[in-house]
């Protein structure tokens, strides 16, 4: 059986061939519309995340400045009110200790002339020795001397004191100045001494020294007492908030300082705690701004934020966090102890 073709396209056939090769056309496009389309959505998703994130970012930044501005002007106020006290007090701590010992010597005088007129005058009229007896003489003279002893050692505290809160404060050095790093830690711990109590009978926190032979270190003092007072602070915090576990464990809270120079060239600083430690998810965010474990009010998330920074950024230095579950936290700083001579930072370079 045969077919028979036409040899030519009719008119009919051409008009079926025009509508489809319209149609593919139409189709190709739409495809291309839409691919194009589809590019441009995809285009515009990228811009809008990327702007976004780049709007999170610069809000972030902002965030954190405005929180360093508002923790420069606390402290920078925290460390005139100090220096204010600290001078306020010393003043009158100055005259108390400077008679105290004029005091001792008149108090011996008088009570030699008393034991001189005793055995001069061993009979004494009954008016005298009702006298005697009423002031209980004999005691006031063993305890007069014990009296002026704790006097003299309250002064010297008082002093002691109010020396550490002005090297402390230290407004005179938001300049560079060369300082003995043990006498910052020192000062830090005096003024934490409060803080080392703990409540319901339970054995104190004990802080444990172990200082090696550190030459002075030229560095920002009252910026590296900040760096102190926040991670000793933060080790009373995690030894408190666990204290559940001293009452029922045979230990007792201890923090750990330790300090030596490595390789003639860096100075070490270890504060460690015996705590709970912290989970590795917690322990990689410690250092971003504004992330705190703290219950609301307790904490603003900017201390260890700070800390890092001014050993970092403004000391070249290092400042590392170590703990796990149930081992305890261990800060370690590392600072140059040429850094500044050698990088040429000038004196009216200041925090922040």
């Amino acid at each position: 059986m045969s077919h028979k073709f036409p040899c030519h396209p009719t008119q009919h056939h051409l008009e079926i061939l025009k509508t489809a090769t319209h149609i593919a056309s139409i189709a190709t496009e739409t495809y291309r519309a839409a691919a194009a389309l589809q590019k441009a959505n995809n285009e515009l998703e990228r811009k809008v995340l990327e702007r976004t994130s780049e709007l999170r970012k610069a809000l972030l930044d902002l965030q954190k400045t405005q929180a360093q501005l508002v923790h420069s002007e606390k402290m920078s106020s925290l460390g005139q009110m100090v220096a204010g006290i600290a001078h306020e007090i010393n003043n009158p701590v100055s005259f108390i200790a400077g008679n105290l010992r004029y005091a001792n010597q008149y108090i011996n005088d008088l009570l030699n002339l008393i034991a001189v007129f005793q055995e001069q005058y061993p009979q004494i009229n009954p008016t005298i020795e009702a006298k005697i007896k009423s002031i209980e003489l004999e005691y006031l003279c063993d305890d007069l001397p014990k009296l002026m002893a704790s006097m003299s050692t309250g002064s010297e505290r008082i002093t002691d004191i109010v020396l550490g809160l002005r090297n402390f404060s230290r407004l005179d050095e938001a300049k560079i100045k060369s300082v003995d790093i043990h006498e910052g830690i020192d000062n830090t711990l005096m003024i934490l001494n409060h803080q080392l109590t703990l409540p319901n009978k339970l054995p104190d926190i004990q802080v444990v020294k172990d200082y090696g032979q550190l030459p002075k270190i030229s560095c920002y003092a009252n910026q590296l007492n900040q760096v102190f007072m926040n991670i000793i602070n933060n080790a009373i915090y995690a030894l408190k908030d666990n204290m559940q576990y001293w009452e029922s464990a045979n230990k007792i809270p201890t923090i750990q300082i330790k300090t030596l120079v490595v390789d003639n060239e860096r100075l070490f600083i270890s504060i460690k705690d015996n705590g709970s430690g912290m989970k590795s998810e917690i322990q990689e965010q410690i250092f971003n701004p504004f992330f705190t474990t703290k219950p609301v009010g307790q904490g603003t998330g900017l201390g260890l934020s700070i800390s890092h920074q001014i050993i970092v950024e403004k000391h070249q230095g290092k400042l590392n966090c170590i703990s796990a579950l149930g081992k305890g936290t261990e800060f370690q700083i590392e600072i140059p102890i040429q850094n500044f001579q050698q990088s040429g930072i000038t004196s009216t370079d200041s925090w922040p």
